[in-house]
């Protein structure tokens, strides 16, 4: 969208959707790779709503922090014309606009005003879409409800894969393999001629099924790449170093890192470590340096590791992602260089912030129930 409305500076918008989709992640169990492997790893139970409901506080908190931030860096290509932070909320909560954004707003309209009224029409949501946010709302009510995580995930991917399958062999407009000559006009189709000077008719074209869609589409560099990440790092912890390192790192608060003030420095070493090593190996390596860890503990451990993904441009695959995707139309604007200055204070101040609202309001048991140790309490 940047590139397509010219925008002079898009590192504002990739910043916003890099880090807000990254926060926004922590705030369910099936939000990131590495909620769900706690919830995989952790000794006890912890249920969709459970690991909501501990989770609604700090990730607004975030949310918030990281919009104010924005608006303090970027408010001049955010909201031209804006004399400071408060008309920057004034905008977005009231609808005003100032003069620049006016005049932005008549020459984008002035630019689109020949477009045909059923062009317009179509920048609407679809049915296609329409329907895939119903069976999404299903899906989340499942789980609020408390049935199978895995059962209702499986269910929900079959049932969006075959309507997507169904929309594309019966819905979608077949591509057309049109060429065009220096003017844009379609050029005839080629004729081909055998060794006698007879034309070959055209084949047929082949169907290509689901099966190989879906199979195509699938990163198989990364899956092996996340394979071997898993077997080098299940490799690791048998060596017992996390667990050596772990111990040195936390020096006095080793037994007791969840309980303030230690919890701020256990959280800030989940932070460097996710950035170093990836928070995915990092949660398997928590596994098994505390096996017995309480689901208090295991949610300290999710919102860290999740906001320390916006702390360096390779902390997390929402960044990497979003930069690959502006990379490929040409927009080269979101490097770590011009992440940093943004990055660094906004995950800090979130971090601490979650981390705080999480230690005073949680509904997740500072204790083991499947040990016991809930009922001696």
């Amino acid at each position: 969208l940047c590139v397509r409305h010219k925008v002079a500076n898009s590192l504002p918008y990739l910043l916003s959707l890099a880090t807000t989709a990254n926060t926004g992640s922590a705030l369910t169990m099936t939000g990131n790779p590495q909620n769900i492997l706690i919830v995989s790893l952790a000794y006890d139970d912890i249920s969709w709503t459970e690991f909501l409901s501990n989770m609604v506080l700090p990730v607004i908190a975030a949310s918030i922090i990281n919009a104010v931030l924005l608006f303090v860096y970027y408010s001049g290509e955010l909201f031209p014309g804006s004399s400071g932070l408060f008309e920057c909320f004034g905008i977005v909560f009231s609808g005003n606009r100032t003069p620049e954004m006016l005049a932005q707003e008549h020459a984008y309209h002035a630019r689109n005003v020949s477009k045909d009224a059923a062009e317009e029409e179509s920048s609407g949501w679809s049915i296609w879409s329409k329907i895939q946010i119903i069976i999404v709302t299903i899906f989340l009510v499942c789980f609020a409800v408390g049935l199978d995580v895995c059962v209702v995930s499986i269910c929900a991917g079959c049932v969006l894969m075959v309507l997507a399958a169904w929309k594309r062999q019966h819905w979608d407009p077949k591509p057309e393999v049109v060429e065009y000559d220096s003017e844009g006009n379609a050029l005839p189709p080629k004729k081909m001629y055998d060794m006698d000077g007879n034309e070959i008719e055209p084949e047929e074209e082949e169907l290509v099924t689901e099966s190989e869609t879906t199979l195509t589409e699938v990163d198989y560099g990364l899956l092996m790449l996340f394979i071997g990440q898993f077997i080098l790092i299940g490799s690791f912890d048998d060596t017992g170093v996390p667990q050596a390192f772990f111990s040195a790192a936390m020096g006095g608060c080793a037994e007791q890192m969840t309980s303030v003030p230690c919890v701020y420095w256990f959280v800030l070493v989940i932070t460097i470590l996710s950035n170093v090593a990836s928070n995915v190996p990092v949660v398997q390596m928590l596994a098994a340096t505390f096996p017995y860890a309480t689901p208090y503990d295991w949610m300290q451990v999710s919102f860290s590791a999740t906001i320390a993904g916006n702390l360096t441009m390779l902390g997390s695959a929402a960044n990497m992602i979003v930069a690959f995707q502006a990379a490929k139309v040409g927009d080269r604007t979101f490097t770590s260089e011009r992440h940093a200055p943004f990055g660094i204070p906004s995950t800090i101040l979130s971090l601490y912030a979650g981390t705080f609202l999480l230690s005073l309001v949680h509904f997740s048991p500072e204790c083991s129930v499947k040990l016991g140790e809930c009922d001696a309490n």
